[in-house]
């Protein structure tokens, strides 16, 4: 669509089963913004939603291990991703929730309209039924081996390994999530949305429409699954947490939370427009409306196939023009995880990095997971930070503030005659509109901020070209002219940052007093003026753009992920059953005794044992022990040890080892000596 009259721009509604990371921020909601930003500053109509997903197991296993029920549980972080966003600057038009009252209306007349006009297949088919808990399976009440690629720790719904959406059935040996016992079949009633009937026109829709301008990730991922064969997909769950199915002895059922979400972004348009006086249906319903979703590559299915073939369904919506999904973020070489408290949390991070949105907004932007995974660490962020935004961005915005407020007391100077180099500078500039915004309507977001960042570098280069500071002794005349053409930069910086470094914008805007100017700079001004900070303009004084990042405050970040993954590992560390029973008397039997480490050195030809000479009180003997990769021998000498010194003699590599050192092992691994230090006990105590 070429010159759409208003465009619907969705983001991905996050499950509230935990706050928002930078993983989501990445693929998702940065982009989105950007795009709405850019387009609002075109005086396009836009409007622009989101809201939590609030429905679906992980909510209910959430709650559950929270000691919650599942309202608390979404209402805690429906708040937490709400304020996060605002506090970010994400500007949704509005952020709404699938537990509201108008969604619930929403996405239950869909569903009876559907039914109405005979769009879906009733089946009683065979689902996992988990007999100790007494319920059905669904989604991620279950896990197993993924039918395609192997892996072993599936959802019943889909393959985190390979991405893989699948029915619970389809797992190869399911164990309940709930009581950890294999499941039965049991049969149960259910509607499907039959996607076979829709293949020939996905096929033709995507494959033959979309093929040139729809992403590579995207395209392929719905090739593969359109040549596949597409089946019936049920669109109701046994559950009592969601929607409930809208018709008669349809009783503990509701609506599949995969068929429930994506409505909520026409329910969240439906309820900004009763806010705001407007009417919804033009915004999804007219064909001079451009309907696009931003997701991530997790959801393409369901966003190009399952929720266009609902709609094709209905009959009366748009379809989406483009799903420019990302692929996914990682943290430190590591897979993002929120289970296990691997990831950089939005709401964190606005804590401990006040007034620091856009530095963050710059880095995920900069690095987006636009064609590949990419990812994300603290050294890049520090340094990007540093070495871009202060040292380039905002040291020209800082020598243009200060040598104006020096020289001219803060007043944009009249020029002169134009040089060959300033004439060159100017027509560059006013190319940066269009190739920005070329690079933002191909979704190539990374690309249009190297753009912007450009009109930095060229402002800075101009200026260590001209030299104003030491023309202002020979030619004041030239001087004024520099300082000209250097505010215009500046200005057009302000503008041009707008979508992506918005907190910037702001405040570079309010340097240089764009309010108090006849009328405010404009995306088109720049391409079209060359005196966008007229003479005679009065700018504010200086302020820096932005903030030195610390080595102090990288080295907290990765403590803090080093702590998570010990911590981690420490709650997943597998515990060895108990041994067979013994009864008091072989207890008696064992002879420990306290003993001191005289002499030691490594065994020859082996990584892991020592060669002990230990002081038990009763003789020195020779114990040969597995502590050399935690311990060098010198470290052990002269170590008070607890000695079990009636077992029996072994030989290990030709020494005979006649006792055992006891050790016991710490959470993370390492070796450590049981009671190992007994300062005022003399060798050859016995412990008991």
């Amino acid at each position: 669509m070429n010159n759409p009259k208003r465009y619907t721009i969705t983001a991905a509604l996050p499950y509230t089963n935990g706050p928002v990371h930078i993983g989501h921020l990445a693929g998702v909601y940065i982009p989105a913004d950007i795009y709405a930003r850019f387009q609002r500053l075109q005086g396009k109509d836009v409007v622009f939603v989101c809201g939590s997903d609030e429905h679906g197991v992980p909510i209910t296993l959430k709650a559950k291990k929270e000691g919650i029920t599942p309202q608390q549980l979404v209402d805690k972080y429906h708040e937490i991703i709400k304020k996060s966003f605002s506090d970010f600057g994400i500007t949704f038009d509005n952020y709404s929730r699938t537990s509201a009252k108008i969604h619930h209306d929403t996405a239950s007349k869909f569903f009876k309209k559907l039914y109405d006009d005979g769009k879906f297949v009733e089946e009683v088919t065979e689902q996992l039924y988990d007999p100790e808990a007494k319920q059905f399976l669904a989604d991620r009440f279950v896990v197993g081996t993924c039918p395609k690629c192997d892996y072993e720790e599936s959802y019943g719904d889909q393959c985190e390994n390979c991405g893989t959406s699948h029915n619970a059935t389809d797992l190869i040996n399911p164990k309940s999530t709930i009581s950890g016992s294999t499941p039965i079949t049991k049969k149960t009633k259910h509607w499907f949305l039959p996607l076979d009937q829709y293949q020939d026109w996905l096929s033709e829709w995507i494959l033959e429409g979309h093929k040139k301008d729809w992403k590579i990730n995207v395209y392929g991922q719905c090739k593969s699954w359109i040549d596949d064969g597409l089946r019936p997909r049920a669109v109701t769950r046994d559950l009592d947490w969601g929607i409930p199915v809208p018709l008669d002895g349809a009783e503990g059922k509701v609506l599949y939370v995969w068929f429930d979400a994506p409505i909520g972004y026409i329910s969240a348009t439906k309820e900004w427009a009763e806010r705001e006086g407007k009417d919804w249906k033009p915004y999804w319903k007219s064909e001079d409306t451009k309907l696009l979703h931003f997701i991530g590559k997790d959801n393409i299915v369901f966003h190009c196939i399952i929720f266009p073939s609902m709609l094709k369904a209905d009959g009366s919506y748009l379809l989406p023009d483009n799903v420019p999904a990302n692929e996914f973020l990682n943290l430190e070489g590591s897979k993002i995880s929120t289970s296990k408290n691997w990831a950089v949390w939005l709401h964190e991070y606005l804590e401990e990095f006040p007034g620091q949105q856009d530095a963050l907004r710059y880095t995920l932007t900069a690095n987006a997971p636009e064609t590949k995974d990419n990812d994300f660490t603290w050294t890049d962020f520090q340094a990007r930070n540093n070495n871009e935004l202060v040292a380039i961005f905002g040291n020209f915005i800082n020598r243009v503030v200060v040598l104006t407020n020096k020289y001219y007391d803060g007043e944009v100077p009249q020029p002169s005659n134009f040089s060959e180099a300033d004439n060159t500078v100017l027509q560059e500039l006013q190319l940066y509109p269009d190739v920005i915004t070329s690079s933002i309507e191909r979704y190539r977001f990374r690309e249009a901020q190297n753009r912007l960042m450009e009109v930095a570098r060229l402002g800075n280069k101009y200026l260590a070209d001209e030299e104003p500071w030491k023309t202002i002794k020979t030619d004041e005349e030239r001087t004024k002219t520099v300082m000209y053409v250097a505010l215009q930069i500046a200005a057009s910086l302000a503008v041009l940052c707008e979508p992506f470094l918005p907190h910037t914008s702001e405040k570079l805007k309010n340097i240089l007093n764009h309010s108090n100017l006849v009328s405010e700079p404009q995306w088109q001004d720049i391409s079209a003026k060359t005196n966008i900070l007229p003479a005679g303009h009065h700018i504010g004084k200086g302020e820096l753009l932005f903030s030195k990042i610390d080595d102090d405050q990288i080295q907290h970040q990765l403590e803090k992920l080093q702590a998570s993954k010990k911590a981690n590992e420490a709650m997943n560390a597998t515990v060895d059953p108990q041994k067979d029973i013994i009864t008091f008397d072989d207890f008696t039997k064992l002879d420990m005794r306290v003993g001191t480490i005289i002499s030691a050195e490594k065994m020859p030809k082996t990584k892991k044992l020592l060669i002990l000479q230990v002081d038990t009180g009763i003789d020195t003997r020779t114990i040969v022990s597995g502590i050399a990769e935690s311990y060098t021998p010198e470290e052990v000498v002269g170590k008070k040890v607890t000695v079990l010194v009636n077992l029996a003699p072994r030989e290990l590599r030709g020494v005979e080892s006649e006792g055992m050192i006891l050790m016991t092992e710490t959470p993370d691994g390492k070796l450590v000596f049981v009671n190992p230090d007994k300062k005022n006990v003399g060798n050859g105590a016995s412990i008991s």
